[in-house]
C-alpha cells in the first residue's frame, strides 16, 4: 500500500468516526427600543419632551442683517469712519419647562452671535435665568426695557440686562412685582465704583383696548430714582401710546433727562404694513457730569415695518435729535429679520 492510500483510509477513517454537527443558528440581535420626540402641548406650541423625560423644551430665535446709518464715526467707533455700517446677528433661546408642586419650572438660555465683520465679531449670553412660582433669579431685562412700538421713544435705562432677583405676581390682565437689581454697568456719578444695587418695581396689565406700565427704580450708590408711567389705546386704524418719565438725578435706570414725554401713532395701514410717527421731549436734557443740564432737547421719528411673508419682515426707521446744548444729529437704520 503506497503512501497515498494510506492518507486517503486515515481521512475516511476520520470523517466515520466524527459526529456531524449542525450548524449554529443565526440569533439576530433585538433592535433597541426607540423613543420618537413627543409634542408637548402643555405650555403653547413649539414645546416637545426631551427624550426619557417629562421636560418640554421649546427652540426658538432669529437671523438678523441691519445696516446702521449715522454721524461718523459710527455708534462712537474709532475704528469706523463712515457714516454707514452693516451687521449681522443670529440669535437663539431655548426655554424648558416641567410640572413640579409649586408649579411650571421654567429655564431660559438666550444666545447672541453678532458680526461686524469677518473678524469683528462676539458671542454673549443674553438672558439665562430660572423661574418658579413667581420668582425669578438670574441675567435677565428689567422692566426699564420695555417702550413704545416705534424707534423715536427714549424712556428706558441705558442697560436694561442685570443679574437680578424678582418676585412678580400675574392674575389674567394684571401683574406687579419687584426686583433688586445689580447695576453693575449703567450710571455712575463721580467717585462710585461698580456692584452699585438698584430696587426696582413694575405693575400693570390691559383692560380692553388699553394697556398700561408704571414702573420704578432707585439707584442706592447714586441715592437718585425713576419712575415711569405709559399706557396704549387703540384708535381708529391703530394704536395710540404715551409715556411720560421724571428722574431725580442722573442714575441707573433713567439718566436721559430730568423728565420727558413721549407719544407716537403705530398706525396698521394695511395686514401687513404699520407706520409709526413718534415725538419726545426732554426737559433738561443730559450732556454731561453728574446732573443735568438747563437746557432742553427734542426728537421726531418715522418707523415703517412690513412683513414680506410669514416669520419674516423689514423694518426702516429714522431719527432726527435736537438738543438745546449739544450737536443735533439724525440716526436710522434698514433690518431684515427671519424669526424662527
Amino acid at each position: 500500500m503506497n503512501i497515498r492510500m494510506v492518507l486517503l483510509a486515515s481521512a475516511a477513517a476520520f470523517a466515520a468516526s466524527t459526529p456531524v454537527l449542525a450548524a449554529d443558528a443565526i440569533v439576530a440581535a433585538e433592535p433597541e427600543p426607540v423613543e420618537y420626540v413627543r409634542v408637548c402641548d402643555a405650555y403653547g406650541t413649539g414645546y416637545f419632551y426631551i427624550p426619557g423625560t417629562e421636560t418640554c423644551l421649546k427652540i426658538e430665535g432669529y437671523i438678523r442683517f441691519q445696516v446702521d446709518i449715522g454721524e461718523e464715526p459710527l455708534n462712537g467707533s474709532e475704528s469706523n469712519d463712515s457714516d454707514w455700517d452693516a451687521r449681522t446677528r443670529g440669535q437663539v433661546q431655548f426655554t424648558a419647562k416641567s410640572d413640579t408642586e409649586y408649579g411650571p419650572l421654567t429655564g431660559v438660555i438666550v444666545m447672541q452671535f453678532n458680526a461686524d465683520n469677518a473678524s469683528d465679531q462676539d458671542a454673549i449670553l443674553d438672558s439665562a435665568y430660572l423661574d418658579i412660582a413667581g420668582f425669578r433669579a438670574g441675567l435677565f431685562y428689567s422692566w426699564w426695557d420695555d417702550g413704545l412700538s416705534g424707534e423715536t421713544d427714549d424712556i428706558g435705562s441705558i442697560v436694561t440686562l442685570h443679574n437680578s432677583i424678582r418676585y412678580q405676581y400675574e392674575s389674567g390682565t394684571f401683574y406687579a412685582g419687584i426686583s433688586v437689581d445689580e447695576l453693575e454697568d449703567g450710571f455712575y456719578k463721580t467717585g462710585e465704583e461698580p456692584n452699585n444695587v438698584g430696587v426696582a418695581f413694575g405693575l400693570g396689565g390691559t383692560a380692553g383696548a388699553f394697556s398700561y406700565q408704571l414702573t420704578g427704580g432707585w439707584d442706592f450708590d447714586n441715592e437718585d430714582g425713576a419712575i415711569r408711567a405709559m399706557g396704549t389705546v387703540e384708535i381708529g386704524p391703530g394704536t395710540l401710546g404715551l409715556a411720560a418719565v421724571y428722574s431725580s438725578g442722573p442714575n441707573s435706570y433713567y439718566s436721559a433727562a430730568e423728565w420727558a414725554v413721549a407719544a407716537e401713532y403705530a398706525i396698521k395701514a394695511t395686514d401687513k404694513l404699520k407706520i409709526t410717527p413718534g415725538v419726545q421731549y426732554y426737559g433738561d436734557y443730559y450732556v454731561a457730569g453728574d446732573d443735568f443740564s438747563d437746557g432742553d432737547a427734542w426728537k421726531v421719528g418715522l418707523t415703517v415695518d412690513y412683513q414680506i411673508v410669514d416669520n419674516f419682515y423689514a423694518k426702516a426707521s429714522v431719527q432726527y435729535l435736537d438738543p438745546e446744548d449739544a450737536d443735533d444729529s439724525t440716526t436710522g437704520y434698514f433690518r431684515l429679520q427671519r424669526s424662527f
